[in-house]
């Protein structure tokens, strides 16, 4: 007598799709951003703590800002997990600002959400932009570490 396993209700699909979308971003260059229509669904959501677009086209606008206003922009991805149809990736965001020889490192996480056919859905990015990002600006980040230190004490 054989067994026949239990059907899931929900494939593991971003299990599956984790390691080439992974592979993708961490080897993201400017020229390869057509490629995002490997990963995304049309009508992608993206968010962030700067952004809030729908559709690949408007994606794909953030990540070419990106490349404009950033040198050498590049992720690394510390962990991941996958369950389903939800995918989650703690990560590092390195660059240096245009012009500037000191280079930069953002802390961050992303919440993927994947459709049946493994294209990212839903896209959303969660890190400190006052902690990551503005304390470390010449003139804000000083008004920020002051306001910080204000709160604390």
């Amino acid at each position: 007598m054989s067994v026949t396993p239990m059907p899931s209700s929900r494939t593991d699909v971003a299990h599956q799709a984790m390691p080439l979308f992974v592979a993708f971003f961490e080897n993201l260059q400017e020229q390869g951003l057509p490629e995002l229509a490997r990963f995304y669904a049309r009508e992608a959501h993206f968010k962030d703590p700067f952004n809030e677009v729908q559709g690949l086209l408007a994606i794909e606008a953030i990540f070419q800002h990106m490349f404009r206003t950033l040198d050498l922009p590049h992720f690394v991805v510390k962990e991941r997990m996958a369950q389903g149809q939800q995918a989650f990736l703690t990560w590092d965001f390195r660059f240096r600002f245009k012009g500037q020889p000191n280079w930069q490192l953002i802390h961050g996480a992303t919440r993927l959400q994947f459709d049946a056919q493994g294209l990212v859905v839903e896209h959303r990015d969660y890190w400190d932009a006052a902690e990551e990002l503005y304390e470390k600006l010449p003139v804000l980040g000083s008004l920020m570490r002051w306001l910080k230190r204000r709160v604390m004490s």
